[in-house]
């Protein structure tokens, strides 16, 4: 099982080596999720500018946040699905903020590459339907990100 993911980076700030994590960690957390095979998202890394542009514009919103995501595979109100159409899903979009991410890291006192496969963790399993609108979905939601953070490698220092 293997995601197809197109990375952008507009801030040119990351290392091969960040991306290549970031990379190992979707893949990861793919087979966790039992995803299907080939299913397609992108990642895009960008200023804590552009990211309020676009929580300004889809969810009204100004003001930088960390991650947003984008599903493409919801099934809207008054929307049909396809049925019959063999085609690898396209789970969507996820934007996250380098500088935010930099922040955030100092701020919880781990690394900036845990702080940057929080986020897509974090994103990915929005993708795949997971919300934290009320308490019993956040405990499910961030339990699961826990999980494949802490499985991975990428645990949060004791002292937290």
């Amino acid at each position: 099982m293997k995601l197809i993911i197109d990375y952008i980076d507009e801030t040119n700030e990351l290392t091969t080596e960040e991306i290549k994590t970031v990379e190992e960690l979707l893949q990861f957390a793919a087979r966790v999720e039992e995803v299907a095979q080939d299913a397609e998202l992108s990642v895009t890394f960008v200023t804590n500018e552009r990211i309020q542009e676009v929580n300004r514009d889809y969810r009204d919103k100004d003001q930088p946040t960390d991650v947003i995501s984008f599903a493409l595979e919801e099934i809207g109100e008054g929307e049909i699905a396809i049925v019959g159409l063999e085609q690898p899903p396209v789970l969507g979009d996820i934007i996250i903020s380098i500088p935010r991410a930099r922040e955030q890291a100092i701020e919880y006192g781990h690394s900036f590459i845990r702080e940057l496969g929080f986020l897509a963790v974090h994103g990915f399993l929005h993708l795949l339907g997971y919300d934290h609108m009320n308490e019993e979905d956040e405990k499910k939601m961030f339990t699961k990100q826990k999980d494949i953070l802490d499985r991975y490698g990428l645990k949060r220092p004791e002292s937290l």
